[in-house]
């Protein structure tokens, strides 16, 4: 009925105080992980853990406030969200600390993503031309050494000997993809082309 005592909101909602930031959650929210810190602090009250609040009776944890956020959203959704100018390091070494072990996987994961795309970055190419006459093409496309990929095959007639089909001569264009290594530095192969003549 309306009017009747409600039980005191301080039994569900938690404060704390991380590295002077204040953060308020509910006791729910925090015990989602039951082997985190988060749970072990707010959910399991004694006496030992006393001495851990400020003047406000807030949760004291010594910690970068700056990435609490994506820790705590995560309690709160399940989703790992992290701003742009937050490293991903960070929010893992946090989520190390707080031990909650499903989100130190999903971060590892989202670092690994990351170095794989960045490693890979923009695909950049180098092309050779070689140049050979008809009957070499099957055994130099079949003897192509590993990476290199046929593009395209380019007739230029015959450079002598014009009346004999069997001399055809052709440019053959192969390209292979850069190998970017995992700090970004492309290292590109001393000769970017070479012609066989």
């Amino acid at each position: 009925p309306p009017g009747a005592a409600r039980p005191p909101a301080a039994s569900k909602w938690v404060r704390l105080n991380v590295g002077g930031t204040y953060f308020v959650s509910t006791r729910q929210t925090l015990c989602r992980e039951p082997k985190s810190f988060l749970c072990r602090l707010c959910c399991q009250d004694g006496p030992e853990l006393g001495s851990d609040k400020d003047e406000t009776g807030a949760y004291l944890i010594d910690r970068d406030p700056t990435y609490f956020g994506p820790i705590l959203n995560y309690l709160r959704h399940g989703k790992l969200i992290i701003n742009k100018e937050l490293a991903e390091e960070g929010v893992l070494e946090e989520a190390e600390f707080y031990n909650i072990a499903s989100l130190v996987r999903l971060v590892k994961e989202r670092i690994r993503d990351n170095e794989n795309r960045t490693s890979q970055g923009p695909v950049k190419h180098v092309y050779r031309v070689l140049q050979c006459q008809e009957e070499e093409l099957t055994q130099m496309v079949s003897t192509m050494s590993d990476g290199w990929k046929f593009e395209q095959l380019i007739s230029i007639g015959s450079s002598y000997n014009y009346g004999n089909e069997d001399q055809a001569e052709f440019l053959c264009v192969v390209s292979r993809e850069l190998n970017n290594s995992t700090n970004g530095i492309v290292k590109e192969p001393s000769e970017k082309a070479k012609v066989r003549q």
